[in-house]
């Protein structure tokens, strides 16, 4: 009775790009699974928290995949991944020019409330104490 274990708990489960999964039942290093398939890089999967409503509602599970270091240890009872240096290499270029695009979309804004008070095509900016007199203007011809 007290023979019962789940042995299956304690692997490591590594998923190869094809499908197939690989089981090791003792603790290695990202390295050598790394040498035995080589163009590809070893990263845990680990899936974000949800809230009770987005499970109601039937959300896709949201996955996290962090490459690993040659030198850390695949730890038993965890999923990890083998991602090809392509795949790596798109996700990086993609990582990059959303870093870009959202740079020059926040200089955009920063340049935006400077045009706005100006006058519509005027091709020139207003000098500072230009805009503060023809504020002044304004308001006082309303009065």
């Amino acid at each position: 009775m007290g023979n019962c274990q789940a042995a299956e708990a304690a692997t490591v489960v590594v998923q190869h790009p094809g499908g197939r999964v690989e089981r090791l039942y003792w603790a290695t290093s990202a390295a050598e699974v790394m040498r035995a398939n080589p163009g590809h890089y070893v990263a845990l999967v680990t899936h974000r928290p949800e809230g009770k409503e987005e499970e109601r509602r039937g959300a896709a599970r949201v996955t996290r995949v962090k490459l690993l270091k040659p030198r850390d240890t695949l730890a038993l009872g965890q999923a990890y991944r083998l991602i090809t240096v392509a795949e790596v290499t798109r996700a990086l270029q993609a990582k990059k020019e959303e870093k870009t695009r959202r740079a020059q979309q926040q200089q955009l804004v920063l340049l935006q409330p400077k045009h706005a008070g100006g006058r519509a095509g005027a091709g020139d900016d207003p000098q500072p104490q230009q805009l503060v007199d023809d504020g002044l203007d304004q308001v006082l011809s309303a009065l």
